[in-house]
């Protein structure tokens, strides 16, 4: 199998305030919530890269798409990475997630293999690292 990986999909309890924090705290560019006309359609779409869209979706329409029952959601499950390319650049990105409500889980810091990150949980408790590794090519 070769990856393919064009979309990201996190499971939300409320789109309406999962689209402010992303779209208006974060500043993430979105046309808004579409869909609204399907019954479990609702679903916004943010363009992350080129070829790679980041989707937030009621996790009852996930539920009812795939057949599987809602489940207690873990913020370790996985983790989204958001580098960038430098220690001041870190500490921008964390006080904007903090200003937009994120909840500051570990506050940006050096880390033991040389590089400097923070992690930010979203509001349905999605974690996102935001790190600068100097050992990176940008």
């Amino acid at each position: 199998m070769k990856p393919q990986i064009t979309v990201i999909t996190l499971g939300v309890d409320d789109l309406e305030a999962s689209l402010h924090f992303y779209r208006d705290g974060l500043g993430f560019a979105t046309e808004g919530i579409i869909g609204k006309e399907f019954e479990y359609g609702a679903v916004v779409f943010i363009q992350l890269q080129a070829g790679l869209r980041l989707a937030l979706w009621p996790r009852k329409s996930i539920a009812e798409d795939t057949g599987i029952a809602v489940q207690t959601a873990s913020a370790t499950e996985m983790t989204l990475g958001h580098n960038v390319t430098s220690k001041a650049e870190v500490d921008a990105v964390m006080a904007k997630a903090d200003s937009a409500g994120a909840r500051i889980v570990k506050p940006a810091h050096d880390n033991f293999w040389g590089g400097y990150s923070g992690y930010f949980q979203d509001p349905d408790g999605h974690l996102w690292e935001v790190v600068w590794n100097p050992a990176r090519e940008q």
